[in-house]
């Protein structure tokens, strides 16, 4: 990756923002003896014609007791190997699954685009920011179109929205957030964890979308810090706060956690079995 040009006062914020915290994994983000593993299957996205010339790497993560006879549920994360490396979220669903607190879900685990124009002003040389921090339908109509049917291809999955969750972290909050927004039909739950609903590509502009439009049938878990970024394009922790209100505002099912930490996975990590019983409850 080019070098990012990140002012001094950004820096700061960056820097505070990956503290320690009082944050660890525990409970059911553990191995636990006599449950069931799930399996980890590596694939790759190359013909996009949504983003031509970009390469996605995946992961699909299917369960030990997946029946093709029946459909399962699906949940996304975006910034895939974050959430395998920090969440240990595969084991989150052995363990939910194995337990019945969760009906078996098949996960995908993705990687942004590998080549693209990086951040506006920071620079960069992926597509992480181009695909992720814009506020219009093309990421979800790159999963709709090109991701989800490479899956379907394989697996049974349901097309009960209720039953599919988006998940993502920082720039991929706010993509899972967009996704669901613009097509509720296919994602019905959010998961975002320290969304950057600020002025990076446009995202800004969904607190206010919330107010004015129609209610929409969605379900959403958010996360942010006290001491997450305040950056040229905006306060993390004050956007996540107005995206809250507008929720509450709407009469949303949400739940916003205003966490001690910084901009980062580890509160996120943490309560990630807990998130994903209360989506699925």
């Amino acid at each position: 990756m080019s070098k990012l040009n990140i002012s001094s006062k950004d820096q700061i914020s960056y820097e505070r923002a990956k503290e320690d915290e009082p944050y660890e994994l525990g409970g059911d983000s553990l191995i636990k003896t006599g449950v069931e593993k799930g399996t980890l299957l590596d694939r790759c996205l190359t013909d996009s014609k949504i983003y031509p010339g970009v390469c996605h790497k995946y992961k699909i993560y299917i369960p030990a007791n997946y029946d093709d006879s029946t459909p399962a549920s699906l949940i996304i994360f975006l910034d895939g190997h974050s959430y395998i490396k920090h969440a240990n979220a595969p084991v989150v669903l052995d363990n939910l699954i194995s337990k019945g607190d969760i009906s078996p879900t098949i996960a995908v685990f993705l990687e942004p685009g590998d080549k693209g124009p990086g951040l506006p002003i920071y620079g960069g040389n992926d597509n992480r920011s181009f695909e992720y921090d814009k506020a219009d339908s093309q990421f979800v109509s790159f999963l709709e179109k090109e991701l989800l049917p490479l899956i379907e291809k394989e697996y049974l999955i349901t097309t009960d929205a209720k039953k599919r969750i988006i998940c993502g972290f920082s720039s991929g909050g706010i993509a899972a957030f967009n996704a669901a927004w613009n097509r509720p039909d296919l994602f019905g739950n959010v998961i975002s964890h320290s969304g950057s609903f600020i002025a990076i590509r446009g995202g800004e502009v969904f607190p206010t979308l919330i107010r004015k439009e129609n209610k929409k049938s969605l379900k959403i878990w958010m996360s942010a810090g006290k001491k997450d970024l305040n950056i040229v394009f905006g306060d993390l922790k004050q956007a996540n706060e107005y995206m809250a209100s507008s929720l509450e505002y709407m009469g949303y099912e949400y739940q916003f956690h205003l966490t001690e930490g910084g901009h980062n996975l580890k509160y996120g990590s943490s309560m990630l079995p807990e998130t994903l019983r209360w989506i699925f409850n």
